[in-house]
């Protein structure tokens, strides 16, 4: 059987990382945690229900990667899939991250 759910794959390598912050949609806030991240987007756990479906605009603030902006792509049992816009803001956001903050951890399942 073959399945083909028309899923786009992150093109960016992912690092698993424990990154805390909030996700922010229209006037609605909620506390998250960062799984992995790459240089092109980030797979969140959100601790409360985020209403916002796939294409909403997002921004989302943590202290070691400051303000990025993007978009849901996914969502699935409390977890988030957001795709940054690409800007040399965010480049150079997600750069800053990997060169002076970011640990190695186990992958959560």
């Amino acid at each position: 059987m073959i399945r083909n759910l028309k899923i786009t794959a992150r093109k960016a390598d992912r690092r698993s990382c424990r990154v805390f912050g909030k996700i922010r949609y229209l006037n609605n806030q909620v506390d998250a945690r960062i799984l992995d991240i790459s240089a092109t987007g980030a797979a969140l756990e959100v601790k409360a229900p985020l209403y916002a479906a796939s294409g909403s605009k997002v921004r989302i603030e943590a202290e070691n990667l400051g303000l990025l902006e993007g978009v849901i792509r996914w969502t699935h049992n409390g977890r988030v899939g957001i795709q940054f816009d690409v800007n040399s803001n965010a480049r150079a956001l997600i750069a800053s991250y990997f060169r002076f903050f970011h640990r190695e951890v186990p992958r959560v399942r």
